[in-house]
């Protein structure tokens, strides 16, 4: 309630503003939105499920051990067992915290998400609020859904390494890819292609999924990194070196962006003549 009334009090400055200030109301909405959107239920210290320090340890390297093995090895490839193998922990305990492998699929999948989600969603804040009172620029914007995750996959710890692994088999897969993705990244996705209608408001709806289609496969192949690019360039160029991936990614899908856009525009501006 609070959000939406400091957004109601900002959304009265101006026509722009406002459509701004609807999209930063619906951003924080789905915010919150992600964090209950898994399987995963809420518990309490008094439930059954209630945990206890060594509960939670128990947790996280039931979490830790499925991450590595889903991420080296596939969903489908990966028993309970050998998770509880890895995990050093009673096979029992699976059951006991997420239920069934699927559940703790997905939970494996929903730790992560969350934090770049809501990452994401601050940065994009920060793009309107900087761009004020004018429309964020598309660079702006990519790099707000961006950077997060190829910051996190060069600089965070191997278990973020394994998790955008598994994001890569996740995009690749029609039985995981359509329930999973869509769960957990869609409400983020939804806001950033608002924030790119403002920027580019002439722009079809269409071109604008279509483009961002391009850009999910540009980060799946990236997140998998394949070595192909090595071999390709003879050693030039390395899939390990993220950075130099940051810096030409923003620019290239901002250009494809534009690109696509502007071809919808004239098209629907000599229809309009005719």
């Amino acid at each position: 309630m609070l959000v939406r009334n400091q957004v109601a009090n900002r959304s009265n400055r101006g026509g722009v503003t406002r459509r701004l200030a609807w999209l930063e109301c619906d951003m924080a909405m789905k915010s919150n939105e992600i964090r209950v959107s898994g399987t995963l239920k809420p518990t309490t210290s008094n439930g059954p499920r209630g945990r206890s320090n060594r509960s939670v340890v128990t947790r996280e390297r039931i979490l830790d051990a499925a991450e590595l093995l889903f991420a080296a090895k596939g969903f489908h490839a990966v028993s309970v067992r050998d998770i509880t193998g890895a995990a050093s922990v009673d096979v029992a305990l699976v059951n006991y915290h997420f239920g069934s492998k699927q559940q703790l699929f997905e939970a494996v999948f929903m730790r992560r998400a969350e934090v770049l989600n809501v990452e994401r969603l601050r940065k994009l804040e920060m793009v309107l609020d900087r761009a004020y009172p004018k429309a964020p620029s598309v660079e702006n914007i990519i790099d707000a859904f961006t950077h997060p995750l190829l910051d996190r996959s060069n600089r965070g710890s191997a278990g973020w390494k394994a998790w955008f692994a598994i994001i890569a088999q996740v995009n690749n897969s029609k039985d995981l890819g359509s329930l999973i993705m869509t769960r957990f990244f869609d409400p983020v996705v939804q806001s950033f292609i608002r924030a790119l209608q403002l920027a580019m408001p002439n722009c079809d709806k269409r071109d604008l999924y279509w483009s961002y289609h391009f850009l999910s496969g540009a980060l799946t192949l990236t997140f998998a990194e394949t070595g192909r690019i090595d071999n390709l360039s003879q050693g030039i160029c390395r899939a390990t070196d993220l950075d130099s991936v940051h810096e030409r990614l923003v620019p290239f899908i901002s250009a494809g962006f534009r690109a696509v856009c502007d071809k919808s525009k004239r098209k629907s501006a000599r229809s309009k003549k005719k």
